[in-house]
């Protein structure tokens, strides 16, 4: 099985090696724009595929792997689907109802809980901070990956996580571990 690299390499010269990039890595993309605006997310991921197909020549391997920059083109769809709506880019937690309401429910009525102060807080973190922290506990990016996502160097990334689940842990008044994955709504 070919890598992602090796793929985005040869969809240079042949279009058909850049399929198997969108069969890998679709769900996630899709799942990065419906945590933030559930009703455009099926638009915003063709436009950000669009865009990624368009500029395959761009990608740099130096700067970090195929699906982190994938992340930075739908990072940057989004970011100019916001400015195209003319209004700051919130965030948005609340998504659409899962097809499964059972699915989790305590966990879901814990998060319920806290996710105003959640919001309150997240909306108060420095975008970088904020953007980091989401590609991390919702799109499971590592650091690194988040890092190239935002375009800062990996141990600014980790610093900026840190300073930003502090304070979340600080707002919930605990220690305890962040519900941070998954519905909040």
């Amino acid at each position: 099985m070919s890598t992602d690299e090796e793929l985005l390499a040869r969809s240079r010269t042949d279009a058909s090696a850049f399929e198997p990039l969108v069969e890998r890595h679709s769900t996630a993309l899709h799942g990065y724009f419906a945590r933030r605006v559930p009703g455009s997310a099926d638009d915003l991921l063709a436009e950000a595929w669009l865009r990624a197909y368009a500029g395959r020549g761009t990608y740099d391997a130096a700067r970090g792997p195929v699906r982190a920059w994938l992340f930075g083109v739908a990072r940057n769809v989004l970011a100019a689907h916001w400015r195209g709506l003319d209004r700051p880019s919130a965030v948005s937690l609340a998504g659409e109802a899962s097809s499964d309401p059972w699915h989790a429910v305590d966990q879901r009525l814990d998060a319920a809980a806290v996710a105003p102060l959640i919001r309150d807080e997240l909306a108060v973190l420095p975008a970088v901070e904020r953007e980091l922290l989401l590609l991390v506990a919702w799109e499971q990016l590592s650091p690194t990956e988040a890092a190239a996502v935002v375009g800062v160097p990996a141990g600014t990334a980790r610093s900026r996580l840190h300073r930003a689940r502090t304070r979340l842990r600080t707002a919930l008044g605990s220690s305890a571990p962040l519900p941070l994955t998954g519905d909040l709504a």
